[in-house]
């Protein structure tokens, strides 16, 4: 010592001032470990999200972040059985010893002698806290670790609060930690409600969890139950008649599901909404699902699926949201979120899928709002061809693959054709129409228009059932935007809400607090008179009868509007629509991508539509549909659209514009543009007859060449579409050419300027055309044609 001491004495200044600073050092790194623990510095923050429903019946405990199902609880809101239990079985005399027992200690070492092995051990409910805090090896160093941490934890709290943080703490099987997050899993209650035969199991647990796992090892678990009871007998907590009679009492444990009672892809989607400042609370975190509503729409979600497996179907997914407020009242997001072998952890709500035909309505919405066009519009449902860039020459068919020809606006959406929507989209444009999905709150479609191109309006994108669902609420609110609300928040701000919308609902009006907004839509409110007019058609069952019906799975003994959509190769189904209290959007698919066989919107996501909509107005059917404000209803033809007249076979009542009032007054000649004249030449029997006939071949202003030569060789056919059966008369120049031929005739070309005109009885049609001679005589036979 002498010797280091003067060593040092010899030092000079400036290493003597460097030493000093290294010590200091080493004894702030080291001071930590001297430091008594104090209850504050072990603290959990991430603890397990509690849910109830809008009724305050449980829905189910989550995870932490970690995956550490942890739910903190103060001590005295424990159960005095399972404290008495925790304590005989793990540290009898855990108030009367410091961190160590040491007469545990002497006997543990006088019984492994005797024995030459451990028999018992002597670890005390302080060092096995010590070891949750800090795992260390099963070594000699380890154990010396574990001892003097449990001293500095001995040194800052009390024994209250030393058995509060080990209790909270207890390992319970699988990622379950901690006696709140046992009850609430294994028994569906609190810790502070367990009974002398619930809380004597869960202190057996601890001991090994997985050996005396209660789903796999219940006799294990048994044994170690009645050890447990013996214990507490011994400990003076229970007499043995008790125990005798706790340990042959029957306790049922819940379903391995985690703690989860009902709407887990909610729960998990919604634990993700919350930051983590939210997640550090214990207090269940109120929902707006209606529990017994959501437990019967998973059920006929399941039922309705297990109907379809013949026709490859295995997912599906529903969304129920009250109109009035944006609540959520349902969410499924599959069959069956514990099957892990058929994917049913994924989420049909959330879930990116092509929508098919259910983007339509905003189509015809925007165009008519821009006035693009009117809502006695006759639209051309027509074989079409666009050229797409780098593919093939797209030409778009219906599900029916037939054209119907001119149809009203009404008909081309309530039977979702697709030529008009895209022809109307080509009106609207693909850049306008995509900003006004934006807007309607379809995040997802970020691509550019190019992308999408035309066939946008009929699902070329990718969008979510939640998604769908809030566009569709703001069509069911006549176009007034609302935020989906999927809690309450803790805000002292009451509100009333009537409970008439849901008849399991609370008998008395309900009061709860302001409601958490969680996602938001960005629509503007526009005129509702255009948002009235859609839901008009959506809601008309006799409009849509051509492609599905009139007594449909779509019509409902109440007003409803509703659209199906099917995508491409059968992948997707879905049915979205709404009453005035209610909308329901459903999906059913296989999350594998494989297509559905023989299964369409109307046989696949309608019927679990049905069945929900059907329930939710079991006991009260909704009000009507307002009618769309001002505008005025006339009778039109059903083929023309025009004002009826004596030969128009079918009369309906369509909405006009007031100021389109006149032109419908003196408007009654329904000539078909050129546009229509493939569609026509196709058509065995034409739905026309009564209303026009129509010159096929030549065009109004054809220029035809003839030869010299050649004129008696070159033939022009004339071709008509309309009644077959009945006589025809074809006039050229006035006059009456003499041929027996009905619908078509040849006739020479001559040069000139002609007038064809076809006669049937009151109807006819007329073109002008021209025929000239060429001045030279071309190698091949035949004749051209020039359009000007």
């Amino acid at each position: 010592m002498k010797l280091i001491l003067r060593s040092l004495l010899k030092l000079k200044r400036t290493s003597k001032v460097i030493i000093a600073v290294l010590l200091i050092c080493l004894l702030v790194r080291l001071l930590p470990y001297f430091a008594p623990i104090r209850a504050a510095d072990i603290a959990q923050n991430q603890l397990a999200m509690q849910f109830s429903d809008r009724n305050g019946l449980p829905l189910g405990t989550l995870l932490t972040r970690d995956q550490e199902h942890t739910s903190v609880v103060p001590l005295n809101q424990v159960s005095p059985q399972f404290i008495h239990a925790i304590l005989a079985a793990e540290d009898g005399s855990f108030y009367h010893h410091g961190a160590l027992d040491m007469k545990a200690v002497i006997r543990a070492s006088k019984e492994a002698i005797h024995a030459k092995r451990i028999v018992s051990g002597a670890s005390t409910i302080t060092m096995q806290l010590a070891r949750m805090l800090d795992p260390v090896p099963r070594s000699f160093s380890g154990k010396l670790s574990e001892i003097w941490l449990s001293w500095r934890l001995a040194a800052g709290m009390n024994k209250d609060e030393i058995l509060a943080a080990y209790i909270n703490r207890l390992p319970m099987g699988g990622n379950i930690y901690g006696v709140e997050a046992a009850a609430q899993t294994y028994f569906s209650i609190p810790a502070s409600e367990l009974n002398l035969a619930q809380a004597s199991l869960l202190a057996a647990i601890p001991n090994n969890p997985t050996y005396f796992n209660p789903y796999e090892h219940w006799e294990r678990l048994k044994q170690r139950q009645k050890y447990v009871l013996n214990r507490m007998v011994q400990e003076g907590y229970i007499n043995s008649a008790n125990a005798t009679r706790t340990h042959t009492e029957k306790v049922v444990f819940q379903s391995r599901q985690g703690g989860i009672i009902a709407a887990p892809h909610f729960l998990f989607w919604l634990a993700n909404q919350f930051d983590k400042t939210q997640t550090e609370q214990n207090s269940p975190i109120r929902t707006t699902i209606n529990r017994p509503l959501q437990q019967f729409v998973e059920a006929q979600v399941q039922q309705v699926i297990s109907s379809l497996a013949v026709n490859n179907v295995h997912d599906a997914a529903a969304l129920v949201i009250d109109n009035h407020t944006g609540e959520v009242l349902a969410y499924v997001g599959s069959p069956d979120y514990f099957n892990e072998a058929k994917l049913g952890r994924n989420d049909g709500v959330q879930a990116l899928r092509q929508p098919g035909s259910t983007l339509k309505p905003f189509v015809y919405e925007l165009a008519l709002e821009k006035g693009l066009i009117r809502p006695n519009s006759i639209l051309a449902d027509v074989p079409a061809h666009y050229a797409i860039p780098g593919a093939k020459l797209y030409s778009p068919t219906d599900y029916t693959e037939r054209f119907l020809g001119p149809v009203r606006v009404r008909i081309a959406l309530a039977n979702s054709l697709n030529v008009p929507a895209i022809k109307v989209l080509e009106k609207v444009g693909v850049e306008t129409f995509l900003e006004r999905l934006h807007q309607l709150g379809f995040e997802h479609l970020n691509q550019t228009p190019e992308h999408y191109g035309l066939g946008l309006t009929l699902g070329s994108g990718e969008v979510s059932l939640w998604e769908l669902a809030r566009a569709y609420l703001t069509i069911a609110r006549q176009g007034d935007a609302t935020p989906i609300v999927s809690t309450f928040s803790n805000s002292p701000i009451q509100k009333t809400l009537s409970t008439r919308r849901y008849a399991n609902a609370d008998s008395l009006t309900l009061r709860y607090p302001k409601s958490q907004i969680v996602r938001l839509s960005e629509v503007e409110v526009q005129n509702p008179t255009i948002w009235q007019l859609i839901t008009n058609i959506l809601s008309d069952s006799y409009a849509r009868a051509t492609a599905f019906g009139v007594d449909s799975v779509l019509n409902l003994p109440f007003p409803v509007a509703v659209k199906t959509g099917t995508s491409s190769n059968f992948r997707d189904t879905w049915t979205v629509g709404f009453t005035t209290d209610y909308t329901v959007a459903t999906w059913v698919g296989n999350f594998t991508g494989e297509p559905m066989r023989q299964v369409s919107g109307v046989t696949g996501a309608a019927p679990l539509w049905n069945r929900i909509m059907l329930h939710l107005h079991e006991h009260q059917e909704p009000a009507g549909f307002p009618s769309p404000e001002g505008l005025v209803q006339l009778p039109v033809c059903a083929i023309s659209g025009l004002r009826p007249t004596p030969d128009c076979t079918s009369v309906v009542q369509e909405y006009f514009y007031p100021e389109d009032k006149s032109n419908y007054e003196r408007d009654n000649q329904f000539n078909l543009p050129p546009e229509y004249d493939e569609w026509l030449a196709k058509q065995q029997q034409s739905n026309f007859t009564s209303v026009s006939l129509r010159i096929l071949s030549p065009h109004h202003g054809d220029l035809f060449l003839v030869y010299p030569g050649e004129e008696t060789k070159q033939k022009l056919e004339f071709k008509l579409a309309g009644n077959k059966s009945a006589p025809v008369e074809w006039w050229l120049n006035d006059e009456k050419l003499d041929t027996n031929s009905a619908n078509s005739l040849f006739w020479n070309l001559r040069p000139g300027k002609w007038t064809l005109e076809a006669r049937s009885g009151e109807m006819s049609d007329k073109v002008s055309f021209q025929v000239e001679l060429a001045n030279v005589k071309p190698t091949r036979r035949g004749f051209s044609i020039s359009n000007n």
